[in-house]
């Protein structure tokens, strides 16, 4: 879903705004539910045939988990599977061939990489082995339907194939035979027949295929779904924030460190200006969310050698706004997404994709447009040749001859160069380990 954006989305800002923040002292707890819904949004945000996939899937898993009578705790394991199932589909590519079929993907390797991605944060982990099995057929399973992961499994991979079956264009309740005939053909072969039948129960009841549908899916998940009633605190949102960090880098092994060393870095310059605890654990979200945008942009772009064409670059120009209009949408996150979202904003008002001038971007802002500067300056890139500190440290110098950085922050890296070089290294490395050990293993195999 897209929100439209204008002047009037921004806050009056103030001598407290640009030299301390936007709201720093905001309610550090979000509602679950708001937080899993936008990131889900952002996952399949740029492409129309496959916009809110994974919500749609979420809410056909969630009426069919409620028709089972599962306990409260299971139903939203499994909506929270499906929300997000797609996970280990790094790459925009991936994801338009998945929804359209397997004969040019395998769905094995996506749902591997998604259980190892929720393994990562203790809130999505007990939903893990429902991702991993979300397209395993019935024919396939030695396990009774009655273990939770299985019924789980099986209710997602019904939603699934449910939700990629629906014509876009085509109105809903015109595609209903058809549908139902799809599934029908399934039974006691890829799904087990007691979920075939728990779909029967909610196909002949049109409003199912009408709140499906409507626009108005998101308000109502938000308002109605799992979790509406659960808050998370700053340690949480940090979590998923890590794992949504990986989506986006590891999208490629050229950016496989960025948002951990943009984070990294962040995180430094805001305790060397007087941060709080909480206000520095806020800034290493936004670092980790900085790219989150990303994810809309395809691999062909991102990992393109040479020079960016005009219309190349305006894709990219994309990434900022997207992560601007996800985070937004998150009641209490809106500190976070200017710090994150405005880091290509230039103080003459040159950047993008809002255009605002110094007076607008806050020092959070600013803060996270240095660290971001300074870490793809150190990081090896496809289109041009590893950088030297000198190097490094004459083009953040001229960005501040420029207008572009604010010169208070850049030189704190200038006079400290070599231990905060060291240490987002050092936390890249981090990074680049479990890519090359796990993620990139995972990739890399075929089934």
């Amino acid at each position: 879903m897209l929100y439209t954006i204008c002047n009037f989305c921004f806050p009056k800002v103030n001598s407290y705004h640009l030299f301390k923040g936007v709201n720093m002292l905001q309610e550090s707890h979000v509602k679950f539910s708001n937080f899993l819904l936008s990131l889900s949004d952002a996952m399949d945000i740029a492409i129309p045939r496959i916009a809110s996939h994974q919500m749609r899937t979420a809410f056909i898993a969630w009426k069919l988990a409620l028709a089972a009578g599962l306990s409260e705790d299971k139903v939203e394991n499994i909506y929270l599977a499906a929300l997000l199932h797609d996970i280990g589909a790094l790459s925009l590519e991936e994801k338009v061939q998945l929804h359209a079929g397997f004969e040019d993907v395998k769905p094995e390797t996506h749902c591997i990489l998604g259980e190892a991605l929720f393994e990562l944060s203790p809130l999505l982990k007990p939903a893990s082995t429902i991702v991993r099995h979300h397209h395993r057929s019935w024919e396939d399973w030695n396990e009774p339907i009655g273990l939770d992961h299985v019924t789980g499994s099986q209710i997602l991979y019904l939603a699934d194939e449910i939700e990629r079956s629906i014509l876009r264009k085509t109105y809903i309740l015109h595609q209903i035979d058809k549908l139902n005939a799809k599934i029908a053909a399934l039974a006691d072969s890829q799904i087990h027949a007691d979920i075939v039948s728990l779909f029967f129960q909610l196909s002949k009841y049109e409003d199912f295929w009408l709140d499906l549908t409507s626009p108005r899916l998101y308000s109502l998940l938000l308002h109605f779904g799992p979790f509406r009633k659960i808050e998370i605190e700053r340690n949480n949102i940090s979590s998923i924030a890590s794992v949504f960090r990986h989506i986006v880098d590891f999208k490629s092994r050229f950016t496989a460190t960025h948002s951990t060393g943009v984070a990294e870095c962040a995180v430094i310059l805001a305790k060397s200006l007087g941060f709080t605890d909480a206000e520095v654990d806020d800034m290493r979200v936004a670092g980790l969310f900085h790219d989150l945008g990303k994810l809309a942009v395809p691999n062909s772009i991102l990992e393109k050698p040479g020079k960016l064409t005009k219309d190349e670059f305006n894709v990219i120009k994309q990434h900022t706004y997207f992560t601007y209009t996800v985070l937004t949408t998150i009641g209490g996150l809106g500190h976070i997404a200017e710090w994150a979202a405005f880091h290509h904003e230039k103080f003459d008002g040159s950047g993008y994709p809002f255009h605002i001038k110094a007076d607008r971007i806050n020092l959070g802002a600013r803060i996270v447009a240095v660290a971001d500067i300074f870490t793809a300056l150190s990081e090896k890139r496809l289109y041009r040749k590893d950088l030297q500190k000198n190097q490094i440290k004459d083009i953040l110098k001229n960005q501040i001859v420029n207008n572009s950085l604010d010169a208070r922050i850049v030189n704190i890296i200038l006079y400290d160069y070599e231990e905060i070089s060291a240490k987002v290294k050092s936390r890249q490395e981090e990074s680049i380990e479990l890519f090359e050990m796990k993620f990139s293993k995972i990739k890399n195999k075929r089934f």
